[in-house]
């Protein structure tokens, strides 16, 4: 994922009326994680404030370029840091937009009968809460013991809120260098009997600037072990749950934390956001005063972008539709004519042959072995994009 700095200066109209999904970065934290490589800043309530004024006008550039937006997402970050500022963002949302899915991410220690009101009287779908894992020696390990409470203590407060929302799921990390088969068992059983509508359980994500962290709090991360454990969560999950993702799992039809797989198109909202927009990728700047003073003149806060080629569009599509465990060729075909074919059939023929891949009709589908193989490009790809961030932060510091 290679980027130019400074490569657009605004973002063109909509081409066409096909559904888009809107991105809204909320970068403050209460505490940092050494594992995250989100653009995340510890909460300072004054500048969380001016931050949110500032994406409220961002919504409306985007409205007056003429988009409209089917689903919202709202990451982090943790967004209901400062709930009557989230609560006032959404309402203009849908003001501007046609929203008619809305997932907000947030954390253990928020899920506090206020805030779960105002987020269930803003019409919420989805609510995903930041778990990782109910082990209280990795919570240590993670810094998340002391704020956000015991695995047990999570564990009650998502059966308390099980019911509230269309949705409820749990983002879980496995691979942690400390964790075994039988923590992770015991967060599977947990979950289990918990009920959960939805489960996303990332491998844990390296990147250059939180490698060295994670090895002093956690240790040395150990790839050998993450077929097995994604194995294991496999085996436990199903045939209860069903995939959304290959490494998301539901108990029905579900919007899902990867809206790269449901929509082909998503405009990236706030500071260190990232869309992707009439083929163009692109970058919100870093840096949250710089972003604020970008708006506050009535510019986009456009860092970096890249223009994906015909070729770059067909292998995106060929990654993301089918980490949403199918591809759908006659879609495919419709989109890009006959040339995704010429373009895509050595990586076609490389994974039907080692069993990756298999043909139902009118779909190419992964099978056990393509699933894990996709957990595998999945997490290059947001290692990559990590290492974006990374990059991006680094040129601020200069």
């Amino acid at each position: 994922m290679r980027f130019e700095g400074g490569g657009v200066s605004h973002v063109a109209p909509p081409g066409d009326p096909r559904p888009r999904l809107l991105y809204l970065h909320i970068p403050f934290c209460e505490r940092l994680c050494p594992y995250c490589s989100f653009n995340r800043f510890v909460f300072a309530e004054e500048l969380c404030r001016e931050y949110f004024r500032a994406l409220r006008k961002e919504l409306i550039l985007y409205r007056n370029l003429g988009y409209d937006f089917g689903g919202i997402y709202i990451g982090g970050g943790t967004p209901t840091v400062l709930i009557d500022e989230l609560e006032e963002t959404i309402a203009l949302v849908r003001e501007c937009f046609s929203i008619r899915e809305l997932s907000v991410e947030t954390n253990p220690n928020h899920l506090t009968e206020d805030r779960l009101a105002v987020l269930q009287r803003a019409g919420v779908n989805r609510l995903s809460v930041g778990v990782q894992s109910f082990d209280d020696g990795l919570l240590k390990k993670m810094d998340r013991y002391d704020k956000y409470g015991s695995g047990a203590e999570i564990a009650g407060r998502l059966r308390e809120t099980l019911g509230r929302f269309g949705t409820l799921n749990a983002d879980m990390i496995f691979n942690f260098p400390t964790q075994t088969s039988a923590m992770l068992a015991r967060d599977l059983d947990t979950l289990r009997d918990i009920g959960i509508d939805q489960v996303t359980w990332y491998p844990l994500m390296v990147s250059d600037s939180t490698r060295q962290k994670v090895m002093e709090t956690m240790g040395r991360v150990d790839s050998r072990q993450e077929e097995r454990f994604y194995h294991q969560i496999v085996g436990r999950l199903l045939p209860a749950y069903r995939f959304s993702s290959a490494w998301c799992f539901s108990l029905k039809q579900a919007m899902i934390d990867e809206y790269i797989v449901d929509y082909d198109e998503y405009a990236g909202l706030g500071s260190g956001s990232i869309g992707y927009l009439n083929g163009t990728c692109y970058a919100n700047t870093f840096d949250i005063r710089g972003y604020i003073a970008q708006i506050d003149r009535g510019e986009l806060p456009l860092a970096a972008s890249r223009v994906f080629s015909v070729r770059d569009r067909i292998r995106y599509d060929f990654l993301m539709k089918l980490f949403g465990t199918r591809l759908n060729v006659v879609e495919l075909r419709k989109k890009y004519g006959g040339a995704f074919l010429s373009l895509l059939w050595p990586d076609l023929l490389a994974f039907f042959l080692i069993g990756g891949l298999s043909w139902r009709a009118p779909n190419i589908v992964l099978t056990k072995r393509g699933r894990y193989a996709w957990v595998v490009l999945m997490r290059e790809f947001f290692t990559a994009v990590n290492n974006f961030r990374d990059y991006c932060r680094g040129e601020l510091a200069r």
